[in-house]
């Protein structure tokens, strides 16, 4: 190969430029009216502007306007929230509230994959690249569903607890479920074995609600009569093969969703997201069949209510 090479990114500043470009950039940030000219203004309106009649200026235009009409910061009261409740900030982020939100509800909501959401958007006049979407659902579905699960009420006093595996990874792991009477989901719990950890489920639900269930059934693994046992709860423990279809059938969604996502990449990603979606599952499993039309509408925009003053 002959010719004279260049540099692949550029030739590199001399030292002299960089302390040269920091000391201008220590003079600016020092200066008090420029820090808060600049704290003003939105991140994504800092950068260049497209030219004119291009579609990348009607996109930045159509981004700016979004982000002028944005809520006041978190200190604000803008939105009211539920006592006990933290609201959520989503300063620092270049898509407005609206659209974060609106992606993690379609994500969490409906059996869509990342990419159908960013396609859903996109038909809509809103380019987000679904790896936006995905990070969205990381930080910001923790704190929704923890807002979800204050609004839940009492469980029922009848549990039930079951157990189906996962392959993730190649290798067998073991998604510990537990649901009241009523179809509610009550915790989930991923772990790698199916001796000991029904102790550790059993624990952690007595600890989380604070009462002890009428009713504990379970099927006839043996793991539930040695929790129960060493929990001093055995009186309440029923078994039976054909009891426990209540907590078979809540399996069904997570099912549907590792179809969807063609499986859980990790324990730790599998338990994360599954935590998320049962809190929201549960707030929008209104039971549709046992009710009427007018009832089920009632209970659907309940169900919303719930879900916008979570995600304020």
């Amino acid at each position: 190969m002959s010719g004279k090479v260049g540099w692949p990114l550029g030739k590199p500043r001399s030292e002299e430029t960089r302390k040269k470009m920091s000391e201008q950039m220590r003079k600016r940030w020092t200066d008090p009216a420029y820090r808060e000219r600049q704290a003003t203004v939105p991140h994504c309106a800092r950068a260049k502007r497209p030219p004119r009649g291009t579609p990348e200026r009607r996109y930045y235009e159509k981004v700016r306007e979004a982000l002028s009409r944005r809520p006041e910061r978190c200190g604000s009261s803008a939105h009211p929230v539920a006592n006990g409740m933290k609201k959520i900030c989503y300063d620092g982020y270049r898509f407005p509230p609206e659209i974060i939100q609106q992606a993690i509800w379609l994500y969490l909501r409906f059996t869509l994959s990342l990419r159908d959401v960013e396609d859903l958007l996109a038909e809509r006049g809103i380019t987000v690249s679904y790896e936006s979407i995905r990070r969205w659902v990381i930080y910001f579905g923790p704190m929704i569903a923890s807002d979800l699960r204050k609004h839940r009420p009492k469980p029922h006093t009848s549990w039930h607890l079951d157990e189906v595996y996962l392959k993730i990874d190649g290798c067998m792991v073991y998604l510990w479920r537990a649901v009241d009477a009523e179809g509610e989901v009550l915790d989930v719990l991923v772990q790698p074995k199916r001796d000991q950890h029904a102790l550790k489920l059993m624990r952690k639900l007595l600890k989380k609600y604070g009462f002890v269930p009428d009713r504990l059934i379970t099927d006839d693994l043996r793991s539930y009569g040695a929790a129960a046992r060493d929990l001093g709860i055995e009186k309440h423990h029923e078994r039976g093969r054909w009891k426990n279809n209540r907590a078979e059938n809540s399996h069904q969604p997570t099912r549907r969703r590792e179809r969807k996502m063609q499986g859980f990449k990790s324990r730790g990603s599998a338990q994360r997201f599954l935590a998320i979606h049962t809190a929201v599952y549960n707030t929008f499993n209104v039971q549709r069949h046992l009710t009427s039309a007018s009832t089920h509408r009632g209970f659907r925009a309940a169900a919303m209510d719930t879900w916008r003053s979570a995600i304020a």
